[in-house]
């Protein structure tokens, strides 16, 4: 047996509680397994489905780093697919990792340079054509699930996004308060239930807004209750891939985990820590969905797995491990080199590819991938066309997943994340194993510390291959880097010009307070009254889908 979600072990017939009782959630996934084998297989087309954990640190598969223990589905999935050891996030936050994945372009082309906040007008400007707008085109059903993180405010929601089906929260789950906080460094307070909220000791706490669920354009509960959120989603899953199915239409599901971003909302076991735990639920969840990827014909779905960014190193022990992914230039000198940064450990991020039948297994490729290529690949895949009228700096990278090909990027570019520099600029870039960087700096660390910003002419240049932990830069009157040094010019003064002269747009980042996801501002925090019996249905995992009414 293996450890589950919440405690909950997996047997080889089915997930049970610590008590001996199957756990409510793997008992509905189960019963669903069951019902969609009943149901014919899309023929024709592949299914699809991208899992986009939040904040997870390259170190945290158990396939990558054998220090970590938490991961038994995921490195499954790794030793049934291929894994993939040099793949990179487009940015090293949120908003712009996730708008490059949807469209196959960076942030200084389509606009989304740094995150969106909880009262944005603006999102994903809506000229940029999504991954999910060219699918559903394509004769395909699509449901985005879980976090968005691209504009909630009119049609920048997910729903006109080219999405049939929505069910997640609109942003990061520390954006908002809820009634079950969880773990945080440093933590948050509750959302308040009666009267005005209390000024936080932490400025990043939100005590003013609850954090909402939303189906579809609904908001179903506001505060979210976080601890139920892993099932639900699962549940969500499940059911499209159900009604998918019984259209007989292929799918395409974008599912955005809220882990390993903070709070973690877990109960941890003696055995391990808070973070361990939640890696362990995590891992759980993505066995859940491979079972369903599964479960009506090995070979129908391609499933792939990645991160967003790297860990985020300021919640020290609530963080993810980075590996050998160590920054040690920028460590020495303060700050963390991880998320918001263009250090390895701030983008490069585990991946895993699983499709039976295509994709080769118990493989481990060095090919240089980005998130960026997930857009024109599946596109590919599906035999769709390319959005016209625009570059793209992802490319089909369908050869490599199948084995044929062991050859990524010959050059990937490193966005400004919000560590230092201008948001979105390009002052870092990869040619062959070489990093480069223009301008250097850290986040702020567990510690407190903040790298201070160097711009370097001549740039520092790194050979990964032997140096992953960036530790000593190539002496510049090395001969090494005297010969690398003009290949290095040319291809960011061609990338820089690439972009200048490219259809580019520019996100809306204006706020207003009308724009924030309310569903009743006669109540404190926007708190939605839901009748008692359906809270206490939600509270015990049945009907879901029970109206619940915004007072």
């Amino acid at each position: 047996m293996l450890p589950g979600p919440g405690g909950a072990f997996w047997s080889e017939h089915h997930p049970v509680s610590t008590m001996g009782t199957p756990a409510p959630w793997s008992v509905l996934l189960l019963a669903v397994l069951m019902g969609l084998c009943a149901l014919p297989v899309a023929q024709g087309k592949p299914n699809f489905i991208v899992i986009l954990a939040d904040d997870l640190g390259w170190g945290d598969l158990g396939a990558n780093w054998a220090e970590t223990k938490e991961t038994p589905h995921l490195d499954e999935l790794a030793a049934e697919g291929t894994r993939f050891v040099d793949f990179h996030s487009a940015a090293s936050t949120c908003s712009p990792s996730r708008a490059s994945l949807l469209t196959g372009r960076l942030g200084v082309r389509n606009g989304v340079t740094h995150n969106f906040a909880i009262s944005s007008l603006g999102g994903l400007p809506l000229n940029e054509t999504t991954l999910a707008e060219v699918l559903r085109a394509a004769g395909y059903s699509t449901a985005a699930i879980g976090k968005w993180h691209l504009g909630h405010h009119g049609h920048h929601h997910p729903i006109f996004r080219g999405f049939d089906y929505y069910f997640g929260i609109p942003y990061s789950h520390d954006m908002g308060c809820t009634d079950t906080p969880g773990y945080n460094v440093p933590p948050c307070p509750p959302c308040p239930q009666h009267s005005a909220a209390t000024s936080p000791t932490n400025k990043d706490c939100y005590t003013d807004v609850a954090l909402p669920l939303f189906e579809n354009l609904t908001i179903i509960q506001q505060p979210v209750n976080l601890s139920s959120l892993v099932e639900r989603y699962v549940e969500a899953a499940a059911r499209f891939i159900q009604q998918a199915r019984d259209s007989s239409r292929p799918f395409f599901l974008y599912l955005a985990l809220a882990h390993m971003h903070v709070p973690l909302q877990i109960a941890p076991p003696r055995d391990r820590g808070i973070y361990g735990a939640a890696l362990r639920e995590m891992d759980a969840l993505v066995g859940c969905v491979k079972r369903l990827a599964d479960s009506c014909g090995k070979g129908s779905t391609l499933l792939w797995f990645t991160g967003d960014n790297g860990p985020w190193m300021q919640k020290c022990e609530l963080a993810g491990r980075l590996g050998p992914l160590l920054g040690a230039w920028q460590r020495a000198r303060g700050g963390s080199p991880a998320k918001q940064t263009t250090w390895e450990g701030g983008h490069r991020v585990p991946a895993l590819v699983y499709w039976p039948g295509h994709v080769p297994a118990e493989r481990s490729s060095r090919a240089m991938l980005s998130t960026l290529d997930i857009f024109p690949t599946l596109v590919a895949l599906a035999g769709a066309t390319l959005p016209p009228n625009r570059r793209f700096d992802g490319m089909d990278v369908s050869p490599v997943l199948f084995g044929l090909s062991d050859v990524g990027h010959k050059i990937l570019l490193h966005p400004n994340s919000g560590a230092v520099g201008k948001d979105g600029a390009v002052e870092a870039l990869r040619l062959a194993q070489y990093k480069v960087f223009y301008t250097t700096g850290g986040a702020k660390a567990c510690d407190g510390s903040i790298g201070l910003e160097e711009h370097h002419w001549p740039p520092l240049i790194f050979n990964l291959d032997r140096d992953i932990q960036e530790q000593e830069p190539l002496d510049v009157a090395s001969r090494e880097y005297q010969a690398v040094l003009p290949a290095i010019s040319r291809a960011y003064a061609q990338a820089l010009e690439d972009i200048a002269t490219d259809n580019i747009t520019v996100a809306d980042y204006s706020k207003d307070p009308a724009a924030v996801p309310c569903c009743s501002t006669q109540h404190v925090a926007c708190r939605c009254h839901t009748p008692t019996s359906h809270t206490a249905s939600l509270d015990q995992h049945t009907d879901r889908r029970a109206t619940r009414l915004c007072l």
